[in-house]
């Protein structure tokens, strides 16, 4: 029988969201190719997660001890491809981040497997599996076809797949990966300047703002509106360059994926490519801007063709 192996991630001890996702990802598969889903999970405590990733749908959750406390590359690699090379997958799930991408290269290219990264749709079809990825900064969406591979390896986008929250009762068990000499080691985490202050990623509800604010002295009024509205402020890339707004409030591609957010207004940002990248997957998006043409109202669920001042300025009625 078919498999889909799940490679959970945590972090300072805590299972990463993502993972969940990746856990949905694979269930939503599983009746269609007829697979069980295994889910494994890395690290030094490994046991201690086995409760978080017993989910409806998962057959197996597989403990592997690792020798460190922190992520680290050559050991994740080795002990991927022992696992691979033991169950036979068919297919394995990965959260696209800065951890997998640390060995999942490395690990599909030393087994010689398919890979495709930052993947948000995966199907069967006639047995084949197909991702989908976007391609020339999200201008076009590319269908990958995996033909010649036993084993494909899909890094997954976050925020594209339901979270399971019933708990399931999978099979648990253990595997000892190879000793391996590890050529790198973690010294110690250090924080962004001022980045512990917000996490937007986690935020449900954001109010960003671009460039219709015109200058950094009106930054404050939209500052007092989000935390009178009970949003996270945020704001798309010029007003980061700027610095008017520090880096970790950036939504975008080269800023940060609203993961958890169910409301996003957007005041005065035009909608570019780079900045829907990091929230168009959001249910209710609000846009406000006084071009009826901009990009933003093609993915914005209201729209509203007006000046942000006057919009903010009816808002605060609201409040005073």
């Amino acid at each position: 029988m078919n498999s889909i192996l799940v490679i959970a991630e945590q972090r300072r001890g805590e299972l990463m969201p993502s993972s969940l996702e990746c856990i949905g990802a694979a269930v939503e598969l599983k009746s269609s190719n007829n697979s069980t889903v295994i889910v494994a999970i890395i690290a030094a405590n490994a046991s201690e997660f086995v409760s978080q990733l017993s989910l409806e749908g998962v057959d197996e959750v597989i403990t592997i001890v690792s020798p460190v406390a922190h992520f680290q590359a050559d050991f994740s690699e080795a002990a991927a491809l022992s696992l691979i090379n033991d169950r036979q997958p068919s297919l394995v799930l990965a959260p696209h981040s800065v951890d997998a991408w640390g060995y999942i290269p490395a690990l599909a290219t030393t087994g010689n497997y398919g890979i495709a990264s930052d993947v948000f749709a995966i199907r069967y079809e006639d047995g084949n599996l197909i991702a989908t990825r976007a391609a020339y900064a999200e201008k076009l969406h590319q269908e990958l076809e995996f033909p010649s591979y036993a084993t494909t390896v899909l890094t997954v986008r976050g925020n594209t797949f339901k979270v399971i929250e019933q708990s399931g009762n999978p099979v648990v068990s253990d595997f000892a990966a190879p000793a391996v000499d590890l050529r790198t080691k973690h010294i110690e985490y250090i924080e962004p300047e001022g980045g512990g202050e917000v996490d937007i990623t986690q935020a449900e509800l954001m109010l960003s703002i671009g460039r219709g604010i015109a200058e950094e002295d009106n930054v404050e009024q939209f500052a007092e509106l989000a935390d009178n509205m009970g949003f996270t402020l945020g704001c798309s890339r010029p007003i980061a360059d700027n610095g008017w707004l520090p880096k970790y409030r950036q939504v975008g591609q080269s800023g940060k994926t609203v993961a958890n957010c169910q409301v996003y207004i957007a005041m005065g940002i035009s909608g570019s490519v780079q900045h829907m990248a990091g929230m168009k997957h959001v249910a209710n998006i609000i846009a406000v801007n006084t071009d009826p043409e901009a990009s933003i109202f093609s993915i914005a669920r209201y729209g509203v063709v007006a000046d942000i001042f006057d919009i903010a300025e009816e808002l605060e009625t609201h409040f005073e």
